[in-house]
């Protein structure tokens, strides 16, 4: 940054050079972000403070700060600032380095987009942010070194793709390495394992003679040195820099072939080699901030007695003697694993999963499918016992870690399961997620980005990480641009779920034109499909089995047998048979319909009713694209890039919302012989089966004919392979209808469904917090005739445990519900909802999910006692 020639209209920045947070390296490249804005505009700009400046910005931390505006009020919270206009001069007033960022970003931001970026400084009046969300964190795996080695080393690509991520206000930024496999859980070995264990890619560690062969020491040392840039690239930006080893295993067993062997090591060697490696890690690379770390048995270590490997790591990182965050990926940490980490200038976090390995829907579940349940270690499986058996119901979830009295902090990540490729862009889930990724007092989320684990397991190509092959639609390295605004979104919405959207529609203008509002209407109405799709339809927790986006078939029909997801999914693996990943707010099909026929359907979301949602999600976000068809240009390559994704979506949601109405009457067929509801089945289904095979046609020549994002069934493939999976479901229909035509017999008549009601017709203030040990009385005011009685469901906020109910009682205008003193009597908060019972047997849930499903459908309620 340097000043240019200065000729009105120019800007003139001015800061205390003797202040090290105003005039440090942080604010000095954001202060150079808008010179370069303002540059592009042909506006001067200038330092001097001589210079005849059209306006000036000074910029202050809030200890210098002068007497602010009426009505304005500095916030006190780190990261904040306030940017306060007034004619030609602008003062922006930061608490920390981070909060000067985003407000000059914001500056830049505005002139970029401006016709008159003078008009638009001079017309800022006064604004203020803190963030929503404490960690706002972004991760990006290093799967394969065919694919990613490029990247790795591009110092281009990091300067423009993480001052992207700082302007969307991301706070962290999160390398993971050796993320891609699961030792012990995965069907293969390893093949791929460059960066994997990554010690012997980074380092010669001193007094042992540990190697990754293949590897020389010029290599190691250039690999050093782009981590070392990574790192003071994303402190220069404002974030931390959290560096993520997920794997410990240097040999991944079964029929592994290792194209990097290391050698050097053994079972004696090996927890000593990491503890020294991870001191000398440290050391070399001062800018690491957080280590994250995958301490149950897929991160290469067993379960059985894993806190002896775990207090050797955890000692080398301590004896660097500076502060470092140590997050544990929570699934299967227990006591011993905490006792390992209290050590000095350690800050230990738990990451827990937010739906699975999954994008779901912005509440946490309410509850965790059955199969998650603790059980018995049996003899035999010590390596995983922790995990898979005595505390299976922290795999995919907060667990039992939300305790008011918890020794350490949780935060949140989400994993790319649902959707890894095409285009997203929701702004109410990603508010949703910044109203609710603080759940229990959790400190945030890493959100694992587009692309993610592509390549991974060895299935990666030269020169094939672009997914497309039409050449003017390839990004050729540049990949991560095509998802500018599905970063944006999640940014600035953890940032502050409340944020003006004119700081998402200017990009959109700016890229889209005229066609820029309705790719916002589309995307947000279709981007929200999967998200609905993977809550209700949890046919496999793993991002391994599980990939709607390019769905694997489950079959309706009872006569077809699904080898794929048979390992994780109850009886009957077929669609009737799935378990929601929140089986207290949604039905699974056959237990809706075996509640239809017993005449007691409760409360929880019924699949007609999501695929009556997906259905309306689809018609509103095809009406805006053919608005955008209409309007756009398509010459663009990232336009036709949007509209092409577009087009799959619809044809995704139209496919899902027919599987759902055909699993249902096939459920029904099953219940009652009718062969009419399996006419039903077969009507849903062949429309649902086409326009899944039209995706096809809409991607011929496209994408690649193999997304590699590992080498598993589910893993990798196109549309294409699918569909005949689907057909020999449909075929099997047909079979079944034909022999059910033949036998005839009478059907059985199944009750009719109540409705439910439009509003709950209640409503609830939740008090400010319950006294421990004491009865907590919650009540209902009735607002409506047609409330006859309700249930209040609660439980702790420990999602080992199941809810409990208890039925209302009338009393004035009002139903009351009490949770016993012994229930309070906890470290936990608690949760709960109410079932309302209408006069005309329909049922409501309160609070339920809002119209944009980006709510939370239940309160949350600390004690009196909470820190």
């Amino acid at each position: 940054m340097s000043d240019v020639e200065v000729s009105r209209p120019a800007v003139l920045v001015t800061r205390n050079e003797g202040n090290p947070i105003t005039n440090g390296p942080t604010v000095t490249w954001a202060v150079g972000v808008l010179s370069d804005r303002l540059s592009e505009k042909g506006i001067g700009f200038t330092t001097s403070r001589d210079a005849d400046a059209a306006i000036t910005v000074q910029v202050l931390s809030s200890a210098e700060a002068p007497g602010l505006p009426a009505g304005t009020e500095m916030p006190a919270t780190p990261e904040s600032f306030l940017i306060v206009g007034e004619g030609r001069q602008v003062t922006v007033v930061g608490t920390d380095a981070t909060g000067l960022v985003y407000a000059l970003l914001e500056l830049a931001d505005r002139v970029a987009y401006a016709d008159n970026p003078i008009e638009a400084l001079t017309g800022i009046g006064a604004e203020t942010a803190s963030p929503a969300v404490p960690v706002r964190g972004i991760v990006r795996s290093f799967s394969s070194v065919d694919e990613d080695l490029p990247w790795f080393h591009d110092r281009a690509f990091w300067e423009e793709y993480l001052s992207w991520l700082a302007a969307a206000r991301f706070n962290r930024f999160h390398l993971a390495l050796g993320m891609q496999y699961n030792y012990g859980a995965d069907r293969h070995g390893a093949t791929d394992n460059y960066l994997c264990f990554a010690y012997p890619f980074l380092l010669d560690v001193d007094g042992f003679e540990v190697a990754a062969e293949g590897v020389d020491a010029e290599e190691r040392k250039r690999n050093l040195e782009t981590l070392r840039f990574i790192a003071a690239e994303t402190r220069r930006r404002g974030m931390r820099f959290q560096l993520g080893l997920w794997n410990h295993a240097y040999d991944y067993g079964r029929d592994s072939v290792h194209r990097y062997p290391i050698t050097g090591i053994n079972p004696e060697n090996h927890a000593e080699y990491c503890g020294a490696a991870i001191a000398q890690l440290l050391t070399e690379c001062p800018d690491i901030d957080g280590l994250t770390f995958r301490v149950h048995y897929e991160g290469g270590i067993p379960d059985d007695r894993h806190e002896v490997f775990w207090s050797a790591v955890f000692t080398g990182a301590a004896s660097v003697g500076r502060p470092l965050e140590i997050d544990m990926h929570a699934k299967g940490v227990d006591q011993a694993l905490l006792d390992a980490v209290d050590l000095p200038s350690l800050s230990p976090v738990l990451s827990a999963k937010y739906w699975a390995e999954h994008v779901g829907l912005p509440y946490h579940q309410a509850s965790i499918r059955a199969r998650e349940a603790a059980k018995p270690i049996p003899a035999g499986h010590e390596m995983k016992g922790i995990t898979e058996f005595s505390r299976r119901f922290t795999r995919y979830g907060y667990g039992d870690f939300l305790r008011e009295d918890r020794q350490v902090d949780l935060m949140f990540r989400v994993w790319p399961g649902t959707q890894k490729l095409l285009l997203w862009g929701d702004p109410a889930i990603a508010a949703g997620y910044g109203r609710l990724a603080t759940f229990g007092g959790s400190r945030g989320v890493d959100i694992c980005e587009p692309l993610f684990f592509k390549g991974r397991k060895g299935s990666g190509e030269i020169g094939a990480r672009d997914p497309y092959v039409q050449a003017d639609l390839r990004l050729s390295g540049q990949e991560w641009t095509k998802y500018r605004y599905t970063y944006l979104l999640w940014g600035r919405l953890l940032h502050n779920p409340d944020s003006d959207p004119e700081t998402w529609r200017r990009y959109l203008r700016a890229t889209y034109g005229p066609a820029g509002g309705d790719v916002e209407r589309s995307l947000s109405s279709l981007s929200r499909i999967l998200p609905l799709v993977t809550v209700v339809h949890g046919v496999g927790g793993s991002n391994n089995g599980y990939w709607p986006e390019v769905y694997v078939n489950l079959p309706i029909s009872s006569r077809v047998h699904s080898a794929h997801y048979a390992f994780d999914t109850d009886d009957p693996k077929n669609w009737g048979g799935v378990s929601p990943f929140d089986p207290t707010t949604f039905y699974g099909i056959d237990g809706y319909v075996a509640d239809v026929a017993a005449g007691r359907v409760t409360a929880k979301y019924t699949p007609i009713e999501v695929a009556e949602w997906i259905e309306q999600l689809v018609a509103d976000g095809h009406a805006a694209l053919e608005r955008c068809r209409e309007a756009a240009d398509q010459t663009d390559p990232q336009v036709r890039r949007t509209l092409i994704d577009l087009e799959v979506l619809v044809r995704l949601g139209r496919f899902f919302a027919g599987k759902f109405r055909a699993a249902v009457d096939y459920s029904i067929f099953r219940a009652t012989g009718d062969a009419r509801c399996l006419e039903s089945a077969l009507a849903h289904y062949r429309p649902a089966r086409d326009a899944f095979g039209e995706i096809v046609d809409v991607v011929e020549g496209i994408y690649q004919r193999d997304l590699r994002f590992g080498i598993e069934h589910s893993e990798h493939g196109h549309w294409a392979d699918r569909v005949p999976e689907i057909d020999v479901d449909l075929a099997a229909l047909e079979d079944e209808l034909a022999e059910a035509r033949t036998a005839g017999g009478a059907a059985v008549q199944l009750p009719p469904v109540p409705r439910r009601p439009v509003a709950p017709g209640v409503a609830h203030t939740a008090p400010p917090n319950f006294e421990r040990g004491a009865p907590l009385s919650l009540s209902l005011d009735v607002l409506t005739p047609g409330p006859v009685g309700a249930t209040l469901h609660y439980r702790h906020v420990d999602q080992s445990e199941s809810f409990q109910q208890v039925p209302m009682e009338s009393s004035g205008g009002s139903l009351v519900g009490t949770i016993d003193g012994s229930y309070t009597a906890s470290t936990y908060p608690l949760m709960y909802f109410f079932s309302v019972e209408h006069g005309d047997g329909g049922q409501a849930l309160y609070p339920g999910l809002a119209a944009d499903l980006s709510n939370q459908p239940y309160f949350v309620l600390g004690s009196s006692a909470a820190r």
